[in-house]
């Protein structure tokens, strides 16, 4: 029986991904108004940002609690000896505590493997895609762990938005704080790295942010996979997915949506673009 892949749901891995690839994607929670959500699953990012846009919300994110992760063992237990778990990063979230806390919880006899990514979002996503495609190719459980820790140093992200107020907000700015002297008129370009958000650059307009991530999807010599994310900005990503098919097949760019626990954390307008390659 092949490993069984189980992600977070910051990874940013959409539903049509998940099920092609037999991934299962367990949800964060985002709370306000008095209310838990389950991350995408009990809100659609489209009413998420739509009320992060028109109202004046106080927003929280906490992660999933290890029975879900115990639920999600046990179910796939029914299919499979071997389950590998690639969490964000813990500098971001306690998740892959919870989830190595999970295995603790199980019912059924299974071997379960937490790697922490130390990223987040589609770098995240694309370490269980390539995960999720070895284990297709009959990689076994050690084999994969080797392999997405390997991975980890190969992967990136770099993300453009147009303002830090809400990573401040969130109190996960880390070493983006550099850059809140200078906010106003300013469009952030960040990368998270050994599970910690950091300045890549700050450009006076959208088209030059934009340009800073181009530029760090070229500068792969190798690009193994590569993904595009945004919030609320579609006709903007569309033409950026264009602009990198001059260097990668646009119809293998992997595009998904910036899930509502990043969201609250980045804003909603905010374009991603993750590699997973060499330089």
């Amino acid at each position: 029986m092949p490993v069984k892949v189980v992600t977070d749901s910051v990874s940013d891995i959409s539903l049509a991904i998940a099920t092609s690839l037999g991934i299962t994607v367990v949800p964060l929670n985002i709370v306000f108004g008095g209310y838990t959500y389950r991350d995408s699953v009990d809100m659609t990012t489209d009413e998420f940002y739509e009320k992060l846009e028109n109202e004046d919300l106080h927003l929280t994110t906490s992660a999933p609690a290890p029975r879900v992760f115990a639920e999600a063992y046990d179910r796939l237990a029914a299919e499979t000896d071997e389950i590998i778990v690639i969490t964000i990063g813990r500098k971001l979230s306690a998740t892959g505590d919870s989830a190595a806390k999970g295995i603790e919880l199980m019912k059924k006899k299974c071997r379960v493997e937490v790697v922490v990514s130390e990223m987040a979002m589609m770098a995240e996503g694309l370490l269980a895609i390539a995960a999720a495609k070895a284990a297709r190719g009959g990689t076994n459980l050690n084999e994969l762990v080797e392999l997405t820790r390997h991975n980890i140093s190969r992967t990136g992200i770099r993300l453009a938005f147009d303002t830090l107020e809400y990573l401040k907000r969130g109190g996960r700015i880390g070493k983006a704080q550099a850059l809140m002297g200078s906010m106003l008129g300013i469009n952030p370009v960040l990368g998270i790295k050994d599970g910690e958000v950091f300045p890549h650059g700050r450009e006076r307009s959208r088209a030059k942010a934009l340009d800073r991530l181009y530029q760090f999807a070229v500068s792969y010599a190798h690009i193994e996979e590569m993904a595009v994310e945004d919030a609320t900005t579609p006709d903007e990503t569309n033409a950026f997915i264009e602009r990198l098919g001059a260097i990668y097949p646009k119809e293998r760019i992997y595009r998904s949506k910036v899930s509502p626990v990043i969201g609250a954390n980045v804003g909603p307008r905010v374009i991603g673009v993750a590699v997973l390659g060499d330089r």
